[in-house]
């Protein structure tokens, strides 16, 4: 019972067992039998096995504080690695410099130069064009100034562009001390980002307030922390809530300083490793004349390598940047141009070629081969000639071996060399004959290596064979375990069974000594073919020798055959065979041997050697190293990627029946009738539609009802949200195609009804079962963790399958012509490419793998043998498919299948994980589309960049914005918005990505390179929020002052000019008449006499502060009020003087010049008195005018 309990356990043929217990139990207990067994398979397999498979897993993860550290010195590895050069460049370090000098022809013999190094004086010259250029850039273009080339002579021109490169050495200083400056700034700027980063701080924030306020708050007092915990002093005074709070904010201070010291130093580290690289490179390019020359042949910077260069490096620009502006353009097919971009064109042409090379050779057979084939030799030809032309073009380019850019300085630089060589010798050769085990085949083998080209033109696929094998050690350690314990087990195997396990084939012979001659053995058709025999009849047979011999598959006779049999035992693939014999022909007891092999060698083993390649695989993609906050931030990624607007058009409200036909068809019952009916629907399926049955009629015609009923549906869609509207969803358009096919199937349906239409329609109500996917969340989910991580996992996918095409082409080679035997078959066999693909999925599956390869290894006399070709024998190749269905079993089922299954999981913890594990919930998610779908009315999924100030009012809940409280985050968040796409449209996912950075702790969350790019960008945008900030505040404050300057200035102007008109009438008295003063001018002398006589005040003619012309205008003023000639105020303590229009009595701050009535005294007189005092104003005027010249610096 233990040994079928755990014969369950492994699956393997465990429904035997179960047949077995049925058929001895009878029919009244079976029902109770199947289901106990079947419980407890689910059990085992489903619940106990992977619970002990996660166990061992999980020891593999490591610990939060060790990820950290280990990504610390991930990254110091790389920034070493970076600094040092390859051991095919350091190679030039052995051999003298011998730097390149300067040669000037034509010098006389007694005139000296000494030696300057050519770079120098190229990088002169280079320095000098450049200037040279950009000066000429800026002349006058042809087209305006043709007439004046056309009239200048060629030495007037050499003059004039002599003349204004004398004129460019002044720019040329001044842009050095920009330079320079530029380079102070950078310093600055650095040292000020350092001193503003900190550690990182948790923050308790309230259950209802915004994370967008919580994260901001975070970053703003984790800057603050730093200058306040150094100016902190504990005191005696302090409670100790306090003095907690103290020692709290100082610990968060030095992990902080910790944590900046760390990724500074590692900051620092790489650009000095890339800094040493460069100079390295420069040393070896200036003190090595063949150093980065292409075959030590090709120049340089000659024409045809740069030509070469050109053609090697042309690529289709996926960006679309806008030339001017340099924003990215919104484009509607922007997967399809990011798909073109992601190789070079020359890459593109090869991988092309190299796809229809692997179509050719899949017609290629023991029967029809490519050396007596002249179609498949085309396409040799042309696979042979492509290649040489690429690998001329990338050599004369970056060099073959001793370049920095060679073609060979990778694995896949030499496996493209390779597979070039083999194609070439094969095609140069083309041998006719070729024998079994040769040389020949064996170059035919190697040519089925031809699709791993694609391993090299594609960067993503090249990318998962260095993330699956970079970290070889681990693997490579695991793998001598598990051939450690495979071979003590085969030692001890050898012990117990070696030549114990042969028998007789005649039954009747049980020992070896008796085992010879011949016996007949019986033939019939079935084992349950009972024949009555007539009298003196025997059953059909003949006579075979007597053989003395082992189980065909194996046997334990030395330790070769040892492994073999318990390397099949670890792939869980006929293990029971093995323990059924060993317990026949030796004992019961020996049945532990193998029990306890399969427990520790394949739950244990095979196990945690699965589990290292996992591992691996995922710390070098980065994924195993992650802490928890990191790795929900790759979750939320994740779902932001996939998320996609709501393609909802808003309600009609103008029209009163299309807004109830949208409020019909959005009420959640009518969704959920017709996911009813949907079901209902697919439950007509339960009973085979058969054209002769009279059943068939009234399910399809039920059918029929339920088409026209969905019908229907999309009818009352359409006219809610219009032709466009409804177009817009994908769900929607999938509703549509199933519609319309359900419609055409029902008049097909009535116009011909037989077999094809009820196939048919059974064909539609499958369709359309699969859009209830979409009308549920759980559905939902599922069916996304289903498309990402088939999307995820394309490249592993595409590169399973052309290690598969691989090894097909070479079983045709090998296995082509090998004879049927137990499990080599019509059906499964190696006569073509296609029959190999199919034999090898299955084996990828695990179905009896090891018997396929024990038919490949058949021998003589089992077969024919024939040495002059190998597709004119029957027999198989005993090493190559040993090494073949190993190798191949190994790399898929072991590492591709598993690697798919670990994706497959990650992807479906994106879905399902906890509210407490996202950072951004599925309704925050939810909301955001809402709102969205409010701003966005065209729905095209942009919006401009000023409605994302709309959209960030609207957000409610945790992704609020208060505007009170957090303005400067508002401003922030808009202002990224605004430099994403330099003002132009941003898009969904732009908007949520912003929103997501903005919610979460980054020094957490980011990881070390994702965390200095973000927070630079934050920096750079709270530098230019601040500085748009104080330009707006002196904006406003400038608006102010003009707009009192304005307003007095227009009072004053007003003053001005009726002073004007009563000086030019005092001036230039027509007659003098005597005249009262009015009631008027009674009332400002009064007033002007009730003020106190002061000797600060001065009567002047000054201008005031809103005056600023009446000097002298410089070019730098232009636009601004000049002070015309006449307008000077006479004044007294700067205050105007104001004269009655009745009267010409003036008063001077208050001080009466002229009493009462002007009538009694000497006209003349007056006149002089004035005019002494104009000539006072004006010379005071003139200090007046020197001290105010510094009053437009206010203005500045």
């Amino acid at each position: 019972a233990f040994m079928s309990m755990f014969q369950i356990l492994t699956q393997e043929g465990w429904v035997d067992v179960m047949d077995q217990t049925l058929n001895a139990v009878g029919h009244m207990w079976a029902p109770v039998v199947a289901i106990y067994f079947i419980l407890y398979h689910l059990f085992a397999t489903l619940i106990l096995l992977s619970l002990f498979v996660a166990v061992i897993l999980d020891n593999l993860e490591l610990d939060e504080d060790l990820k950290k550290l280990k990504q610390l010195k991930q990254s110091e590895a790389n920034a070493d690695t970076k600094e040092k050069l390859p051991l095919r460049l350091r190679i030039f370090e052995k051999f003298p410099n011998r730097p390149q000098m300067v040669k000037i022809s034509k010098l006389p013999s007694d005139f000296t130069v000494p030696k300057i190094r050519e770079s120098f004086m190229k990088q002169f010259i280079d320095r000098q064009q450049q200037d040279t250029s950009c000066l000429l850039r800026r002349l006058p273009s042809a087209s305006s100034s043709s007439c004046d080339h056309s009239k200048r002579s060629a030495i007037e021109e050499n003059k004039y562009i002599d003349q204004k490169l004398r004129k460019s050495v002044f720019s040329i200083r001044a842009r050095n001390l920009l330079e320079k400056e530029t380079a102070i700034n950078k310093i600055l700027r650095a040292c000020t980002r350092q001193r503003m980063l900190s550690g990182s701080f948790e923050g308790q924030p309230a259950k209802e307030r915004s994370i967008l306020s919580v994260q901001h708050h975070i970053r703003q007092e984790r800057r603050s922390l730093r200058h306040g915990s150094n100016s902190q002093r504990i005191s005696r005074g302090k409670s100790l809530e306090t003095l907690t709070q103290d020692h709290s904010n100082t610990v968060r201070y030095r992990n902080a300083q910790r944590e900046d010291s760390e990724i500074k130093m590692i900051q620092e580290k790489k650009e000095q490793a890339e800094m040493k690289r460069k100079v390295q490179e420069e040393e070896l390019r200036e003190n090595h004349p063949y150093f980065d020359k292409p075959l030590f042949i090709v120049g340089r910077e000659h024409r045809f390598r740069n030509f070469c260069r050109v053609v090697v490096r042309a690529r289709f620009n996926a960006s679309k940047t806008d030339p001017v502006t340099g924003a990215v353009k919104n484009t509607k097919y922007h997967q399809l141009y990011d798909l073109l971009g992601l190789v070079t064109y020359l890459d593109w042409v090869m991988i092309i070629v190299t796809i229809c090379s692997c179509i050719s050779m899949m017609f290629e057979s023991p029967f029809r081969r490519v050396m007596h084939a002249p179609t498949l030799q085309i396409a040799e030809y042309v696979f042979v000639i492509f290649m040489s032309i690429e690998l001329n073009l990338k050599i004369m380019a970056d060099g073959l071996f001793f370049t920095p850019t060679a073609v060979i300085r990778d694995f896949g630089g030499v496996m493209d060399i390779f597979i070039y060589l083999v194609s070439l010798i094969f095609l140069c050769w083309m041998p006719q004959n070729v024998p079994a085990k040769s040389g020949a085949q064996l170059l035919m083998v190697l040519r089925c290596l031809r699709p791993l080209r694609i391993f090299k033109l594609v960067p993503q696929m090249r990318k998962v064979v260095r993330e699956l094998f970079s970290g070889f050690k681990e693997i490579f350690l695991v793998s001598i375990l598990l051939l450690t314990l495979m071979l003590v087990f085969a030692s001890f195997g050898v012990q117990l069974f070696a030549g114990k396990l042969a028998k007789c084939n005649d039954p009747h012979i049980i020992s070896r000594e008796d085992c010879h001659g011949i016996f007949r053995i019986n033939v019939s058709v079935s084992k349950n073919l009972n024949l009555k025999l007539r009298p003196g009849e025997k059953k059909p047979g003949f006579w075979v020798p007597r053989v003395w011999a082992n189980p065909r598959n194996f046997n334990f006779d030395n330790v070769g055959n040892a492994m073999l049999a318990l390397f099949e035992v670890l792939s869980l693939k006929g293990w029971v065979e093995v323990r059924d014999v060993i317990i026949h022909r030796v004992g019961p007891i020996h049945g532990i041997y193998i029990h306890v092999f399969v427990f520790l060698g394949c739950m244990i083993g095979l196990t945690l050697f699965v589990g290292v390649v996992i591992a691996n695989f995922n710390e070098n993609k980065g994924t195993a190293l992650l802490t928890v906050d990191q790795r929900r931030w790759e979750d939320l990624k994740s779902r932001l990627k996939i998320a996609q607007p709501l393609h909802l058009p808003p309600r009609p409200d103008n029209d009163g029946f299309r807004a109830k036909m949208y409020d019909i068809t959005q009420h959640p019952f009518f969704k959920r009738t017709i996911a009813v009916l949907v079901l209902a629907q697919s439950v007509l399926l339960s009973v085979k539609w058969d054209a002769a049955d009279p059943v068939t009629v009234p399910l399809a015609t039920m059918s029929v009802v339920f088409t026209f009923i969905f019908v229907l549906e999309v009818t009352m869609k359409i006219i809610a949200m219009s032709p466009s509207g409804f177009w817009q969803s994908r769900r929607n358009r999938y509703d549509l195609l199933v519609t319309s096919l359900g419609v055409i199937w029902v008049i097909l349906h009535f116009a011909l009804l037989n077999a094809y239409t009820y196939m048919m329609g059974a064909c539609v109500i499958v369709f359309r079962f699969f859009s209830i996917c979409g009308k549920h969340v759980t559905l939902k989910m599922l069916l996304l963790t289903v498309v990402v991580s088939m999307y995820k996992s394309f490249f592993i996918i595409v590169g399973m399958f052309l290690l598969l095409l691989c090894y097909a082409f070479a079983g045709v080679v090998l296995f082509g012509t090998v004879k049927y035997g137990e499990n080599i078959n019509r059906h499964a066999n190696f006569s073509s490419a296609g029959k190999a693909i199919t034999v090898l999925f299955r084996i990828v599956t695990g179905e009896d793998w090891n018997k396929i390869m024990h038919d490949c290894m058949v021998q003589p006399p089992f077969c024919t043998p024939d040495n002059s070709t190998y597709w004119k024998t029957d027999c198989g190749n005993y090493a190559g498919a040993l090494m073949y269905f190993c190798s191949f079993y190994v790399i898929i089922a072991y590492i591709m299948l598993n690697l798919l299954v670990a994706i497959i999981v990650e992807n479906f913890s994106l879905f399902y994980s906890t509210e407490e594990d996202q950072l951004l919930s599925y309704n925050d998610l939810r909301h955001f589309q809402i709102i969205w779908n409010m701003v966005d009315d065209k729905r095209e999924g942009v919006i401009p960049t000023f409605r994302v100030k709309f959209l960030l009012r609207l957000l409610r809940g945790r992704l609020e914005v208060d505007l009170d409280k957090d303005k400067l985050l508002f401003k922030h968040m808009c202002y990224e918005m605004e430099r994403l796409h330099n003002g132009g449209d941003v898009t969904f996912h732009d908007v949520l990505s912003m929103l997501s950075y903005r919610s979460v702790d980054i020094r957490k969350s980011l990881q070390l390179e994702e965390l200095l790019a973000r927070e630079q960008l934050e920096y750079t945008i709270e530098e230019e929020v601040a500085k748009q900030t104080i330009r707006m505040w002196l904006k406003k404050c400038l608006k102010r002052i003009r707009a009192k300057q304005q307003q007095s200035c227009s009072i004053i102007h007003s003053l001005r000019e009726s002073q004007q008109q009563e000086l030019s009438r005092f001036l230039n008295p027509p007659s003098i008449e005597t005249t009262q003063p009015s009631e008027d001018m009674n009332a400002i002398n009064q007033d002007n006499s009730a003020q106190p006589e002061t000797s600060s005040q001065q009567q002047l003619l000054s201008p005031t502060l809103s005056d600023r012309g009446g000097y002298r205008q410089d070019s730098a003023d232009t636009g601004k009020p000049q002070r015309k000639i006449g307008q000077w105020c006479l004044t007294s303590a700067q205050k105007p003087i104001s004269r009655s229009e009745s009267s010409v009595n003036f008063h001077f701050g208050g001080r009466s010049t002229m009493k009462s009535v002007v009538c009694k005294m000497n006209p003349m007189s007056d006149a002089a008195s004035c005019g002494s005092e104009v000539k006072k104003w004006w010379t005071r005027q003139l200090t007046v005018e020197s001290d105010e010249s510094g009053e437009d610096l206010l203005d500045i």
